[in-house]
C-alpha cells in the first residue's frame, strides 16, 4: 500500500535512518524536486531529492496551524 503525504514548509518528517547526531527527525525547509531539510537534532541541513524521502519517510508531523 502506497501511503502519499502532502509535505509542506514547517512539517516535520520522521526519516527510517537516523542523522549521526543521533536525531531522525528532520524539519522541511524547501519543498520541491528537492527538499531541503534541518535537522531538529543538531541543526544542521542538507538538500535531498523528493524520491529518496518520500521512500524513506515513516512519519509525517504537520506544523501547528496558525488561527
Amino acid at each position: 500500500m502506497d501511503i502519499r503525504w502532502v509535505y509542506e514548509v514547517g512539517d516535520i518528517v520522521k526519516l527510517k535512518k537516523p542523522h549521526p547526531c543521533g536525531s531522525s527527525e528532520w524539519e522541511i525547509l524547501r519543498v520541491g524536486a528537492d527538499f531541503r531539510l534541518k535537522c531538529t537534532g543538531c541543526g544542521r541541513q542538507v538538500m535531498a531529492e523528493r524520491r529518496m524521502v518520500e521512500k524513506n519517510a515513516r512519519n509525517l508531523r504537520k506544523k501547528a496551524q496558525e488561527v
